[in-house]
């Protein structure tokens, strides 16, 4: 176990998560992948899917249940790795979801403030919980990273240069204003998130830790409820994009960049 470098991935039996546990577990590194899923049962059907897709690896991948918004499953994962494996090497922070939807089903200010409570609850606190609670088996180890995944709707910069195209459209005066396809709640969420990594990097460089936010790009994932065709229909990427890019910073190819916002292509702007 000690050459295998212990990985934990939330929402990983899904999306960007499955395809970083296939990436991980298809890799020349040797890793124990700890598939981090709500539902065990939606786990090992996972793992099924991903040993019938990959026939050979020197890693393993085994099932782990967390709820990262509810804090008895936080401290029972918790419990679980530091009594297996008695340290974690990496944190892949990437459950997450978009509740935007609800706003539109709602148009009223129990909408938006369900829309938003759900998506600050999940994006951030949620995930600030469970890194808090596993820091110190993530400081057991000899060449610890923390991940956070976050989005290219969290930059300042993209958004307010409507660099992307649902934020182009004209809005017409007056009140109400139509619906569109902004996910404002998810932008906030995830911009909040990017200033989160900035301060476990200020935290925990003193320790050697290398943190990091990863912006996988526009990739068709179920994330919003939209339905991953109809996203690639409208040019996203598969997500098996975003899972190799999570292996590389996984496995030490982007620590110069640590403390960034990182995508594919370099660091995102602010």
């Amino acid at each position: 176990m000690a050459d295998k470098s212990i990985v934990l991935v939330t929402g990983g039996n899904t999306g960007i998560g499955y395809e970083t546990v296939k990436a991980l577990y298809a890799s020349f590194d040797a890793h124990v992948v700890l598939m981090g899923s709500r539902s065990l049962d939606r786990a090992h059907a996972a793992i099924e899917k991903l040993q019938s897709e990959v026939s050979q690896s020197q890693s393993e991948v085994v099932p782990i249940q967390i709820d990262i918004e509810d804090d008895t499953s936080i401290e029972k994962l918790n419990q679980e790795i530091e009594s297996k494996y008695g340290r974690l090497d990496i944190l892949v922070n990437n459950a997450g979801g978009s509740y935007d939807a609800v706003m539109s089903e709602k148009p009223t200010v129990a909408g938006i403030r369900e829309a938003f409570d759900h998506s600050y609850s999940l994006n951030v606190t949620s995930t600030h919980v469970l890194t808090s609670t596993l820091i110190p088996l993530i400081l057991k180890s000899s060449q610890p990273r923390i991940l956070f995944v976050t989005s290219g709707l969290s930059s300042l910069d993209n958004c307010s240069n409507a660099r992307l195209p649902t934020l182009a459209a004209p809005i017409p005066k007056g009140w109400p204003k139509p619906p569109v396809l902004s996910q404002i709640a998810y932008r906030s969420s995830k911009t909040g998130l990017n200033m989160l990594m900035l301060e476990w990097q200020r935290f925990l460089k003193v320790d050697g830790v290398k943190v990091f936010c990863i912006s996988p790009g526009f990739l068709a994932t179920n994330l919003a409820g939209i339905g991953a065709e109809k996203l690639r229909q409208m040019g996203a990427g598969d997500p098996s994009l975003g899972g190799a890019l999570i292996k590389h910073v996984v496995e030490g190819k982007r620590d110069a960049d640590a403390g960034k916002v990182i995508n594919a292509q370099g660091v995102q702007p602010w």
